[in-house]
């Protein structure tokens, strides 16, 4: 792999925590700095991704015209019922808690 050099000025508040940071972590600044590139460029190339997928994307008017035929001709089956006092998404009921089940959990991690 063939490696370049390039003179990288941060500010010095910036560049001591970048420093902290791969410290924490446990690599060289020279790493950090590295990853810290590739995951922006990764995140670029999503974003890019994404935004070529929408343009070809049905416009929004199709996209509803399909969403409104769900349904049709389709009656709900047995099963297909919510839970009993389910009341949405948001306001589903906490799970309640077994620590029996996590006393066991924490023995076999051990």
């Amino acid at each position: 792999m063939r490696r370049s050099n390039f003179a990288l000025r941060l500010q010095p508040s910036l560049f001591e925590e970048v420093r902290k940071a791969a410290k924490a972590e446990g690599v060289a600044l020279n790493q950090f700095i590295n990853v810290a590139v590739a995951e922006k460029l990764s995140a670029l190339r999503t974003e890019e991704f994404f935004r070529e997928r929408a343009a070809r994307a049905p416009g929004r008017v199709e996209a509803l015209r399909i969403l409104e035929r769900i349904g049709r001709n389709n009656p709900p089956m047995p099963g297909d019922e919510l839970p009993p006092g389910w009341t949405g998404w948001n306001k589903r009921p906490a799970k309640k808690s077994n620590p029996k089940r996590r006393t066991v959990k924490s023995r076999r991690m051990a």
